[in-house]
């Protein structure tokens, strides 16, 4: 009896020990995680519905207006009062990549257009119509809040601009190379300000520089059901 019960004993030792190693080993991969739990528990640049919420898959489109009460103001002058002021303003953008948090999600802009345009500039009687061209663009998203719109695969940022003149119509164009923004959480938003235009071509009604400001906002997902706002972590 004494051998048996000791063989027990010692089975029960041995079986101990191997539950508190796998126990053990269960523990550490929890704490550790594989890559993609990692990546999940930690939440993705930029998610839907809330901060740290749904992450936002690649493919997925954005599109934004002007916030309440913005407009657009093209300035001669950074801070000037002389230009062009636009009421309606509207982006689109493609998600092209969204990885853990914190990094630099991109994203392509297909689609940036204005309306409800006037112009003071000395000179012109009206604005006929902008035109984004080359799109699309390059633009980055990090984490934090900082923007970036960039160069495409056509070439550089440019806009075309048509302007009504007491001697007919006058096309310039402005190229920049490249807008930097600002995005907030608080009402899910993209406020561009000063960001400079150089012209590229035109006469001399048109002015040789020009400054973008803007606010856009909310962004929404509009891939998802009922377009949730967009935020940045």
């Amino acid at each position: 009896m004494g051998t048996r019960t000791g063989s027990r004993r010692t089975v029960l030792a041995a079986a101990g020990v191997t539950a508190a190693v796998a126990l053990l080993a269960t523990g550490t991969a929890s704490a550790t995680g594989s890559p993609s739990a990692a990546g999940t528990a930690a939440g993705n640049v930029l998610t839907h519905g809330s901060a740290g919420g749904s992450a936002v898959a690649v493919g997925d489109v954005f599109t934004s207006s002007l916030s309440s009460g913005a407009s657009v103001t093209i300035r001669t002058t950074a801070g000037g009062s002389t230009g062009i002021t636009c009421t309606a303003s509207q982006f689109t953008a493609t998600v092209t990549g969204n990885p853990a948090a914190p990094s630099t999600a991109t994203e392509s802009l297909t689609a940036h257009t204005f309306g409800g345009c006037t112009s003071n500039i000395l000179g012109t009687t009206g604005v006929q119509s902008i035109t984004v061209d080359r799109l699309p663009y390059n633009t980055t998203v990090t984490s934090g809040g900082p923007l970036t719109v960039g160069a495409g695969a056509a070439g550089a940022v440019q806009t075309t601009v048509k302007l009504n003149t007491l001697l007919g119509l006058t096309t310039c164009v402005y190229t920049s190379t490249g807008l930097s923004g600002a995005t907030s959480n608080t009402d899910n938003s993209i406020t561009f300000t000063n960001q400079l235009f150089s012209k590229s071509s035109g006469p001399v009604t048109c002015p040789g520089s020009s400054y973008f400001s803007a606010k856009y906002g909310p962004v929404k997902d509009t891939s998802q059901s009922g377009s949730p706002s967009v935020f940045v972590n």
